[in-house]
């Protein structure tokens, strides 16, 4: 059974694209917030196909301390995301990760409600 992985995200995006074999493709983009106050912005293509939801390095698309940078990077790895697939001809609608929709999840981690 795959174990899942999910604490500490905040928000999270996915997108389905094609990959250059022609085979579906599922791309996630999330923000978390990690141990230490740390934000981190992440990337994967086809995670779940891995064994485990856990994070690879390679997937960590920033980390830093301000919410705005976490959302700046998390918001341009989305839009660069949509725009290749709509290049391909392929719908892709997200909406952009904002401080409105992190931050009720950020106050019920922190005060535990």
């Amino acid at each position: 059974m795959k174990r899942r992985s999910r604490e500490g995200r905040f928000a999270e995006r996915v997108l389905h694209g094609v990959d250059d074999d022609g085979e579906d493709e599922r791309i996630a983009i999330w923000i978390e917030r990690r141990p230490g106050a740390v934000w981190v912005v992440g990337r994967s293509v086809n995670a779940h196909l891995r064994p485990t939801d856990d994070p690879r390095p390679e997937d960590v698309v920033f980390e830093g301390y301000e919410l705005d940078d976490a959302l700046t990077h998390a918001n341009e790895a989305l839009e660069d995301d949509v725009q290749v697939l709509e290049g391909e001809g392929r719908a892709a609608d997200a909406r952009p990760f904002t401080r409105k929709e992190v931050l009720p999840a950020l106050e019920r981690w922190f005060f535990g409600r």
